[in-house]
């Protein structure tokens, strides 16, 4: 067993981390707005064909948020040639994966979206822009792996210089393909998802590139003969109840979309631009999160577990102070922001009310993005898990068909529904921190 390697710090890790999340969520808002000169509808259209791939892109975070856990614990053991046989088998597993469910998007596009109650004239854009994108969400699926092996090794630069070309190439795609631009033909959202597609391929390269040159080894069988099933147990010990929560999260709020598009094409294009700005104020939250996570395995790892204890109690801290300030500018300027997407003027009264209330619902949501992920990080993945299957499921969705349908509040109670979600899952996760109930679970046992 070699020497520990060093805990990274916390701003060395969150400030790319947050650039890249912010690219990452930039793209889809410059995408959104170049959509957006073809017409509403095809915004809508491609918000719930992107909800899909998010969901999709979930099971692909079982192996990656797994690998972080169990990587950045090996790291702080010292454990140098399990760390390159869990990181194999993460790639591998990953790699299938994506192939097998690249096959299920592009072959039932359409009884997807219309299980999403999608309204039938939004089908024919979103469907070709769901197959197309999602034959390829492979690249997505490696590309994930690649960047939480890379950052629990605290290189999250790297993940942040690719996005950045990453997203040179899509916005170039995008006014090429989409607009028609130079002689090349105008292909509208097939232009946004070939330019996604190629994006993405781009990225891949470069960061398998940059993988082989950071850690100085490249995937192959012999790292995986002869114990891989422990490390992928290891792997998905933390990564199926990781994931588990987020897909029962992205399942959650397909459901409660699917209650917006009962209210109509101005309720489902007012969320889908309000979607662009609230995840472009939680980027900082997400990322601190991320680093926390990332901290927290290293340290477990090693066995410092006080350390661990209050690392989390400060990066809860600093989220919500910077929650609170962000929220404030949204709730005073939502309507302006709004304007930047839509001259739709029920649209923009809308969307701004429902803008209103994200000083409620994202300081509750600062909670779970960033305890969760220390919870996961300690070994303790499965109470999360089992805590968001009754909060989502017993209070968000009958919360938001209660108040969003049955009461007739609309689009504004549907996110009031959210909010009491996000508050009493976060509430229930710092509560679990502070009894200190996740000693003990690591995977692997330092000598702190």
């Amino acid at each position: 067993m070699s020497k520990p390697t060093a805990t990274p710090g916390l701003f060395r890790l969150t400030w790319p981390i947050l650039i890249e999340t912010l690219l990452h969520v930039g793209t889809g808002t410059v995408s959104t707005l170049m959509v957006s000169r073809l017409s509403d509808q095809a915004v809508g259209a491609l918000g719930v064909a992107n909800q899909l791939l998010a969901m999709a892109i979930t099971l692909f975070q079982v192996v990656a948020i797994g690998s972080v856990v169990v990587v950045g614990q090996r790291l702080g053991a010292g454990d140098r040639a399990a760390v390159q046989r869990a990181a194999t088998v993460a790639l591998a597993i990953n790699a299938l994966l994506g192939l097998v469910v690249g096959l299920v998007l592009a072959g039932m596009a359409p009884s997807l979206l219309a299980w999403m109650n999608l309204p039938t004239a939004m089908q024919p854009e979103a469907g070709l822009y769901l197959r197309v994108v999602g034959a390829g969400i492979v690249t997505e699926a490696l590309m994930l792996s690649l960047s939480a092996i890379l950052r629990a090794h605290g290189h999250a630069r790297d993940g942040m210089v690719v996005t950045f070309g990453v997203n040179v190439l899509v916005m170039l795609g995008n006014a090429l393909l989409i607009f028609g631009l130079a002689g090349l033909p105008k292909l509208g959202v097939l232009g946004a998802a070939l330019s996604t597609l190629g994006g993405r391929a781009a990225g891949l390269i470069a960061l398998y590139w940059l993988f082989r040159r950071r850690l100085g080894f490249a995937p192959s069988r012999r790292y995986i003969e002869s114990d891989w099933r422990n490390h992928l147990a290891r792997i998905l010990a933390i990564g199926l109840p990781a994931a588990g929560e987020m897909l029962s999260w992205s399942g959650m709020f397909a459901l409660v979309t699917s209650f917006t598009a009962r209210l109509g094409h101005t309720a489902l294009v007012a969320q889908s631009y309000t979607l662009q700005i609230v995840w472009l104020m939680v980027t900082f939250v997400q990322a601190l999160g991320a680093a926390t996570e990332i901290i927290t395995a290293h340290l477990v790892g090693a066995g410092n577990l006080n350390e661990a204890y209050r690392q989390l109690l400060r990066s809860l801290r600093l989220g919500l102070g910077v929650t609170l300030l962000l929220a404030g500018l949204v709730t005073i300027g939502g309507r302006t922001f709004i304007g930047w997407f839509s001259q739709d003027g029920e649209v923009i009264d809308l969307a701004g009310h429902v803008l209103a209330l994200s000083l409620l619902l994202e300081t509750g949501r600062v909670f779970n993005m960033i305890v969760i992920g220390a919870l996961r990080a300690a070994g303790d993945a499965r109470f999360p898990f089992h805590m968001g299957l009754v909060s989502m499921w017993g209070i968000a969705v009958p919360l938001a068909w209660l108040f969003g349908l049955k009461l007739g509040w609309g689009l504004v109670g549907i996110w009031l529904a959210l909010a009491a979600d996000e508050w009493i899952r976060g509430l229930t996760m710092l509560a679990r921190w502070r009894s200190r109930a996740w000693v003990g679970k690591a995977l692997v046992h330092g000598q702190g």
